[in-house]
């Protein structure tokens, strides 16, 4: 199949792609961008984490719940943020203050 053509599209002369299918709905599922600007509540939350260390908590426990099961794209960056827990005391060890 032609990645880039509708076959079954009439009206459009097979120059668009459908974004959901009739026959399997879960395939429109993801078509809404992600929270926080678009980069999702783990990546967010990783970010922020290096200011204020306990959102990184927040998001380990959102990973541990399996919070990724609402959305799966959200499990690149609740894993990261659980990561940075496991490694934040070597992270603040060479910090000054």
């Amino acid at each position: 199949m032609e990645q880039g053509r509708s076959h079954g599209c009439k009206d459009c002369g097979g120059s668009y792609i459908l974004l959901r299918d009739d026959e399997d709905p879960r395939l429109a599922r993801f078509n809404r961008r992600l929270p926080c600007f678009g980069c999702g509540i783990g990546w967010s939350s990783l970010l922020l984490g290096f200011l204020c260390p306990l959102i990184w908590y927040c998001a380990a426990i959102l990973y541990l719940c399996k919070y990724y099961d609402n959305d799966p794209r959200e499990r690149s960056g609740l894993a990261a943020s659980a990561m940075a827990v496991s490694s934040a005391p070597s992270l603040f060890a060479f910090l000054p203050f």
